[in-house]
């Protein structure tokens, strides 16, 4: 037996650096990860489980991407972060990108995640306010840019005048009548307007999407000169991204549960019933209602109506080709 030691010995260190070697080829072949930043629009909650799932559970990383969530918010604005190369990826709505490129400042729409249009306002129907021309006169709370910009074509289009004032991202100013109709997103202020007690019977929901006013909201962007440079890379950002959408979607208790622990991280107060409502109205407005239509398209109708809005309130002068802004999921 001693004597068969160094055959044994030799056979197995032939047999490591052959695992090494292999392993190496491997890893050489696979490549290091590129490291890639992205924002989103907000602080964390479900509006964007989809990324967070795609991080979390090593989608990006299936992908040869090292990805970084820089978390959005009031103190950090997502079109900034983008506009000053802080970030390679942001969550922007579609007239933020029309707006950036109005400035001067190149952008690309890489997948239009949100295609039916969450915000909307909402009065009681206590108030009188049943339809568009009760809202004459009345107080309106609206807040800033770009939320306003569909509210003012939606008075444009029924000729109405109302009083419109500054609105917080609380809705006590609604519940407490200071306004007769409040600005909302679905996904999230209307699902606290009825934690607060009133039932859905007692509210009149003015959708914009059904008032021919859909302007798709969260997309994901990157700079002209990033696509340019780096096509493969946005299009790996891009297919991850919508891989966690879809799985958020298919396992809804895992996405609430990484959400919970990002939003834990930031210090956001929020709770998971809210968080599950929220993740429930989101996939009703990223999923394409037909089945044949893939994930993340911007709708060139839906393109051309803002850009025509944007320039009759002379928000933009000059609009980029429909070509030249959308890039089309992986590539399509």
């Amino acid at each position: 037996m001693p004597k068969n030691r160094p055959l044994i010995r030799k056979i197995f260190f032939i047999c490591l650096f052959s695992l090494l070697l292999t392993s190496g080829v491997i890893e050489a072949e696979a490549g290091p990860l590129k490291k890639v930043t992205f924002i989103p629009l907000w602080v964390p909650q479900a509006q964007f489980a989809g990324y967070y799932v795609a991080h979390e559970t090593g989608i990006y990383k299936e992908h040869g991407l090292e990805v970084e969530i820089i978390s959005g918010g009031p103190q950090r604005s997502s079109s900034d972060y983008l506009k000053d190369k802080k970030a390679d990826f942001a969550s922007l709505w579609l007239v933020t990108g029309l707006d950036l490129c109005n400035q001067g400042v190149e952008v690309v729409n890489l997948a239009q995640i949100v295609q039916r249009s969450a915000l909307m306002l909402v009065a009681k129907k206590s108030s009188g306010i049943l339809k568009p021309a009760d809202m004459e006169g009345h107080k309106v709370g609206l807040w800033g840019p770009p939320f306003e910009i569909q509210p003012k074509a939606f008075f444009k289009q029924y000729g109405l005048t109302v009083e419109p004032l500054q609105q917080s991202y609380s809705i006590n100013l609604f519940l407490r009548d200071g306004v007769a109709v409040a600005s909302a997103m679905w996904y999230n202020e209307y699902h606290s307007i009825l934690n607060a007690g009133i039932d859905p019977d007692e509210l009149t929901t003015f959708f914009y999407h059904e008032h021919n006013l859909n302007y798709p909201e969260d997309g994901i962007y990157v700079r002209k000169e990033t696509w340019q440079q780096k096509p493969d890379l946005c299009r790996a950002f891009v297919k991850a991204s919508l891989k966690g959408w879809q799985r958020a979607f298919a396992e809804p208790e895992l996405a609430l549960d990484i959400t919970m622990r990002n939003l834990k991280k930031e210090h956001v107060i929020s709770n998971r019933t809210h968080q599950k409502w929220m993740l429930k109205r989101m996939r009703d407005i990223i999923l394409p209602p037909d089945e044949q239509t893939r994930i993340g398209r911007l709708n060139e109708e839906d393109f051309k109506r803002v850009t025509e809005n944007l320039k009759k309130q002379n928000l933009i002068e000059k609009t980029p080709n429909f070509n030249d802004f959308y890039k089309p999921p992986a590539g399509e």
